[in-house]
């Protein structure tokens, strides 16, 4: 949980830079990669990333817009790419003009239950991980260059 609006911050731009550099390996033509037929693609997955930016700021009483269908994931990267990069900055701008220390810990109505808004911050982020996560593996399976995130991969420590 965040008791600072600072440490979620800090925490964000870097949780935000990782998960732009899964989205700039995406191409048009592997969105459609999932792990078996039926499950989540690469598209939707990191559709999802980007529409969620929206949905877990309003549980904390934040405004962040979205255009584009939350429903409907682009046959673009790049439209994915920019949309996550514009909520994302957006998030930042509505958490330092309208979030303070004493604000992220009050507890609010949030996902169906009373928490304090840093806590619902951290499930935010654990999400993104999370989703991040299994497009590493689908960007492997695609033929994708897979970014160093947390660390170098394997083909990284090749060079």
């Amino acid at each position: 949980m965040y008791r600072t609006v600072n440490d979620f911050l800090a925490d964000w731009s870097h949780a935000a830079n990782g998960t732009i550099s899964v989205l700039e390996s995406l191409s048009d033509e592997k969105l459609n990669q999932s792990i078996v037929e039926g499950h989540s693609s690469l598209g939707w997955l990191g559709w999802h990333l980007a529409t969620s930016i929206p949905f877990f700021a309003g549980q904390v009483g934040l405004n962040v817009s979205f255009s584009g269908d939350v429903k409907s994931v682009p046959s673009k990267a790049s439209e994915i790419v920019e949309a996550y990069k514009k909520a994302s900055e957006e998030l930042k701008k509505e958490v330092e003009t309208n979030l303070t220390d004493e604000k992220i810990v009050e507890a609010v109505e949030s996902l169906g239950q009373l928490m304090p808004r840093g806590a619902t911050l951290r499930l935010f982020i654990d999400h993104q991980t999370h989703h991040r996560g299994q497009m590493t593996v689908l960007l492997r399976q695609a033929g994708l260059k897979v970014p160093g995130i947390m660390g170098p991969t394997v083909e990284d420590q090749m060079k």
